[in-house]
């Protein structure tokens, strides 16, 4: 059965292009989805619109896929967890957690089936993509603690900044007594 594809279809086509497909999968999926009518000399005329649709709503959805993927992958999650002498959690870390951090983060409707390809089950750093597009898969930091080691950035940044005031109180101390 050939088709003409009214929309782009994933891991089929884009839209204004015929293709060859199974009957059942045309008569049973794209055509009620209105995804694509039957290709006949009428709809054919119809194709060069529906290309040029297509063609300026791709561009639209690569300008936003690119202004996410840069966002993205500027993110670093942290997640607390316990675990055991090895590193090796007593649990997991799901993609569901992962993507509802994530867009909240991001404040996005990133669908959690397209983040990550499996649980995070050891301590450390851990590179997650996420699948926006064949073309666009960006990819962001997970950290994993434990529960039982403190947290070492946050201190440390802390105590850098108690430093900081510390040495700035002096120096504005210092001044006084001198001009007195």
């Amino acid at each position: 059965m050939k088709v003409l594809l009214k929309q782009d279809v994933d891991n089929l086509g884009y839209a204004g292009e015929v293709y060859k497909v199974a009957p059942g999968y045309g008569r049973n999926y794209l055509i009620p989805q209105g995804l694509a009518v039957k290709a006949s000399p009428n709809t054919l005329k119809q194709a060069e619109a529906w290309r040029k649709r297509a063609e300026a709503r791709r561009a639209e959805i690569h300008a936003e896929y690119k202004a996410l993927a840069a966002k993205i992958e500027e993110v670093t999650l942290t997640f607390i967890a316990r675990a055991g002498e090895t590193g090796k959690l007593y649990g997991s870390i799901t993609t569901a957690q992962i993507a509802d951090d994530l867009n909240a983060a991001l404040g996005t409707e990133i669908d959690r089936r397209k983040v990550g390809f499996e649980q995070l089950r050891q301590l450390g750093e851990h590179k997650v993509p996420v699948r926006l597009s064949a073309e666009f898969q960006p990819e962001f930091s997970v950290v994993i603690e434990s529960e039982d080691m403190p947290a070492t950035a946050a201190p440390v940044v802390e105590v850098e900044v108690e430093e900081s005031e510390a040495t700035e109180a002096t120096t504005e101390e210092e001044p006084t007594p001198e001009a007195e």
